[in-house]
């Protein structure tokens, strides 16, 4: 299946705003039902275990309404881990989220010093960047965080496909669209771990997730 980059609705300016508030509440779902946030959190306690840190900061990049880093935050403090995050969206009215700092920002320009967080995060956004730039994201997040890079993101299939046009009658109209095109335009976990390990990260650990999904981490 070739990738093929589909514009999604999410991404333009022109969608009306009730419908871009019932679409973060589809992906509310979605992350909830299908994997965004289980595959999140694998990837944190991974970092947790090797570090053995009880106190961990992460930039949440693209994050729009921030369930995932929250939810997280959540199950991890009825664990005595303690997780302060910060949500990064280039729209501002994605960031509905209100119980963290939240910074409207460009992924690839990072407004934050070196080192400045343990880890950055991303969900369903490196399927948004082309190579180039997902190799130029995955640098300058290096640049900003100390222990590493965590991506969570879909992996492309026909089967994927199938199983998104069967859930569509489940969501809105946007998220019907954007949905597909995401498929469409996501990479495989081959395609992923040749780009990245041509980068500037220590090591790279990619691994398969549930539901189409892949759980990666970039060590610095």
């Amino acid at each position: 299946m070739r990738r093929i980059v589909r514009p999604e609705i999410l991404d333009g300016d022109d969608a009306p705003l009730e419908e871009v508030r019932e679409s973060l509440v589809d992906l509310q779902r979605i992350n909830r039902w299908f994997g965004g946030t289980s595959t999140m959190q694998k990837l944190i306690e991974a970092v947790i275990e090797k570090t053995n840190k009880s106190h961990l900061t992460l930039l949440d990049v693209g994050s729009a309404s921030g369930d995932i880093p929250g939810s997280i935050q959540n199950e991890l403090n009825a664990r005595g881990i303690q997780l302060r995050y910060t949500l990064l969206d280039r729209d501002a009215t994605h960031l509905a989220h209100r119980n963290s700092d939240c910074v409207r920002g460009d992924a690839l320009a990072l407004p934050f010093l070196d080192n400045s967080f343990d880890v950055i995060g991303c969900s369903l956004f490196a399927h948004h960047l082309e190579p180039d730039e997902l190799r130029a994201f995955l640098k300058e997040s290096l640049r900003v965080c100390r222990i590493g890079v965590l991506i969570n993101d879909l992996r492309r299939s026909y089967t994927h496909l199938l199983a998104v046009h069967a859930g569509a009658p489940l969501f809105g109209r946007i998220t019907r669209h954007d949905s597909v095109a995401s498929v469409w335009r996501s990479y495989t976990s081959g395609e992923m771990r040749t780009m990245l390990n041509h980068g500037t990260a220590r090591q790279v650990d990619v691994r398969n997730s549930y539901l189409f999904r892949m759980g990666i981490i970039a060590w610095k």
